[in-house]
C-alpha cells in the first residue's frame, strides 16, 4: 500500500512525503539514511511522524502529497489534530470549488489517526504544536 504522511520537524516545520512501501522503514530513512533522506529533512532531524493517509497507489498518495504541499501551516495542523471541519475555512481560496479541502475525504483513501493508534507501526506519534 502507498501513504502520503506528514513529519514534524525538530525546527517544527512540517515535511509532507509520499512512499511505496513500508511507512515506518520510510521514517527511518528521514531520520537516519543519509542515501535516501530528503535533503529538507536531513537538516532538521530529528524528525516525529505526525499524520499519514493509506492509498491503493502510489499515483493518488503522491497527487495527495503534492497537494497537501499546497496547504497553509494553520490547515495542516487542523488535518493533523483531526479538525477536518475547519479545513474549509483555513482554505486559501475561499470558492466553493475548492478540491485541495474536499479530496481529503474522499474514496480510495484511508486517514490514519496516529495519536490513536495502537497496533499501527506509527503508534508512538507526538502531537504538533
Amino acid at each position: 500500500m502507498a501513504w502520503t504522511y506528514i513529519l514534524r520537524c525538530r525546527d517544527g516545520s512540517f515535511y509532507t512525503g509520499s512512499t511505496n512501501g513500508d511507512l515506518e522503514a520510510r521514517v527511518w530513512e528521514h531520520n537516519h539514511d543519509e542515501q535516501w533522506a530528503a535533503r529538507f529533512t536531513i537538516k532538521r532531524r530529528p524528525l516525529v511522524l505526525v499524520y499519514a493517509e493509506q492509498f491503493k497507489t502510489i499515483d493518488a498518495a503522491f497527487y495527495r502529497e503534492k497537494q497537501l504541499q499546497g496547504w497553509s501551516r494553520a490547515k495542516k495542523i487542523a488535518l493533523i489534530e483531526g479538525r477536518g471541519a475547519e479545513l474549509p475555512t483555513l482554505s486559501r481560496s475561499k470558492s466553493s470549488s475548492d478540491a485541495s479541502t474536499s479530496s481529503a475525504t474522499q474514496a480510495g483513501n484511508t486517514p490514519v489517526n496516529l495519536s490513536d493508534a495502537s497496533t499501527s507501526s506509527a503508534a508512538k506519534v507526538e502531537n504538533a504544536p
